[in-house]
């Protein structure tokens, strides 16, 4: 594995998360501050807390992807193709998964694509603990 493109993949994949997850985050700010039905109305509650988690694990991961990057500058020998894939496949699924359950809510409960979140958190699972086991 070419650490340094490695490095430089996920440092991409990091900022570009930050930059698509922070804006995500002013956009629901704004549709609180602006009180826009759709969002705040009583039967939304679900939307809320679905936006609010995808914005959250999005964020959160895109900053996971930016310390495996430092991780791999700083400890080449924590590189490995399994952890790479891992962290790069959970982003989407669980992020997008949330993002998704709040789309379309029907009587309070999320739409079919959070069934997406457990299989991220599998991904990302595997991720953490193949790195954690490089570091030995």
């Amino acid at each position: 594995m070419d650490v340094e493109r490695a490095s430089l993949r996920h440092f991409r994949i990091g900022y570009t998360g930050l930059a698509v997850f922070l804006t995500l985050g002013a956009v629901l700010e704004t549709l609180h501050g602006f009180k826009v039905g759709f969002y705040v109305d009583a039967d939304s509650e679900t939307r809320r807390l679905m936006w609010r988690l995808a914005h959250a694990h999005g964020t959160l991961l895109s900053l996971l992807h930016v310390v495996y990057a430092l991780t791999l500058r700083a400890v080449p020998g924590a590189a490995s193709p399994i952890a790479s894939s891992g962290l790069t496949a959970a982003l989407l699924p669980i992020a997008g998964g949330f993002f998704a359950g709040g789309a379309s809510v029907a009587g309070g409960d999320p739409n079919p694509g959070i069934f997406l979140v457990p299989a991220g958190f599998v991904a990302l699972l595997v991720s953490v603990v193949v790195t954690a086991r490089a570091m030995r």
